[in-house]
């Protein structure tokens, strides 16, 4: 598969720099599976659509001040965002103005020195003074917006909306964006419907983020992310499975620990990194139904749902063939073409599709 079969036009005016008010409040786009159609709701309308058989799986990560400003010893402004804690006070980042191995990067309060550089990975060695990083970048960093949100909300306001409101455990450098959309009202209203909710976490980087730069999906390598699913919720979501219950994942790193856990249909307890890459022709082994956000073009997260509504996961009784041949004329693309038609609101602050 090419990477030139990811692409599709966006007006620039459809990317949202900030979320509605309240939450659920968002456009729902809705793709049938069964029936390859397509139908427009509001994201509070899926208590609607969702019923005690169904079982919500959500991604508890936090995202924690990744962004961080610095200077050179000559100076020149450094940019960092921290991905991935290596151990050591050793950390991954992304970076602009990076100095060459050996530099210094000098930050209000502490220092950095460059361990290793190349054209796919940085790495720096922090230095504290017995300080904990974490909460050093909680008072002086900067939440890692992603670049293409230009927003007037103060670093506050920030804080709080670019979070889900179950956020759990500290660790990503981006936001699991399909969970914006929840309120704990309506996270109620679908307990007391029977709805059950189980959480898993995986703390969002490079890999899920990062451009796929290689003109062949297969040639590109995903940069591996760190995830948990505990014993007690795999027997959990194994049961329900088992019970002919629908598994609905809300976003698209959720997805990947399901599938990265998942064997012949059942999952198996792990904690680790998973480089896991979903593109068609791709069989999912155990998530049903999936809600997300709008994807950019040429992300590793439009194929994926490339892959959930094309061959072969498709029910046969749809009529139709529906082998992925390119994003505009795929199930997928044909409902993007819809949201926006219909002024729907893309990306990380924007509207939700529920594939079910």
């Amino acid at each position: 598969m090419l990477l030139s079969q990811l692409n599709y036009d966006l007006p620039r005016e459809l990317i949202a720099n900030s979320p509605v008010s309240p939450r659920d409040h968002s456009k729902l786009l809705v793709i049938n599976r069964e029936t390859a159609s397509i139908s427009h709701k509001h994201f509070l309308d899926v208590s609607d659509l969702l019923t005690s058989r169904d079982v919500l799986v959500f991604n508890n990560t936090k995202v924690f001040p990744a962004r961080a400003i610095g200077k050179k010893e000559s100076g020149g402004k450094v940019e960092v965002l921290f991905l991935k804690n290596l151990g050591n006070n050793v950390w991954e980042i992304l970076g602009k103005g990076i100095p060459p191995i050996g530099g210094t990067i000098l930050f209000p309060n502490f220092y950095a020195i460059v361990t290793k550089k190349s054209f796919d990975s940085v790495q720096i060695e922090v230095f504290t003074e017995g300080q904990e990083l974490m909460d050093i970048l909680a008072k002086s960093g900067l939440t890692p917006l992603p670049p293409y949100i230009d927003t007037k909300l103060s670093e506050n306001q920030v804080r709080e909306k670019y979070q889900t409101v179950y956020a759990k455990e500290s660790g990503s450098a981006a936001a699991p964006t399909a969970g914006f959309h929840f309120t704990p009202e309506l996270i109620d209203k679908l307990k007391n419907k029977g709805v059950e909710m189980e959480y898993v976490t995986l703390h969002v980087g490079a890999g899920t983020f990062l451009p796929i730069k290689e003109k062949s999906l297969a040639n590109h390598k995903m940069h591996s992310e760190w995830f948990s699913l505990d014993p007690k919720t795999a027997s959990r979501l194994n049961a329900a499975k088992a019970a002919g219950k629908r598994i609905i994942s809300v976003g698209t790193t959720t997805t990947r620990v399901l599938e990265s856990a998942a064997v012949n249909n059942k999952l198996t307890p792990k904690t680790g990194e998973t480089d896991i890459f979903i593109y068609p022709p791709y069989k999912f082994k155990f998530v049903d139904g999936l809600i997300t956000n709008f994807h950019l073009p040429h992300s590793t997260l439009l194929a994926l749902i490339s892959a959930f509504v094309s061959k072969p996961n498709l029910p046969a009784q749809t009529g139709t063939d529906n082998e992925f041949i390119d994003f505009n004329s795929s199930v997928a693309g044909i409902a993007y073409k819809e949201a926006i038609e219909n002024k729907y609101r893309f990306y990380s602050f924007g509207d939700a599709m529920f594939i079910e």
